[in-house]
């Protein structure tokens, strides 16, 4: 059997944490930051964890992560 391939797509986003939970990185923080309060912006810098419901997808996209 080949080997399985890595979403590169995926690979550039998403982190596996040491307990295999999978990190992501917030959206709304590239442009149009002008409207957006100090504290939104703030908040979105730091990251956050795949939901569960999205979690059996995004690591079947990365098998050896």
């Amino acid at each position: 059997m080949p080997k399985m391939k890595t979403h590169r797509g995926a690979a550039k986003r998403f982190t596996v944490t040491g307990s295999g939970k999978i990190k992501r990185s917030k959206a709304n923080k590239s442009h149009i930051l002008e409207k957006k309060t100090r504290k939104r912006k703030r908040n979105l810098r730091q990251s956050g964890l795949v939901s569960a419901a999205d979690m059996k997808r995004t690591s079947k996209l990365l098998p050896y992560m």
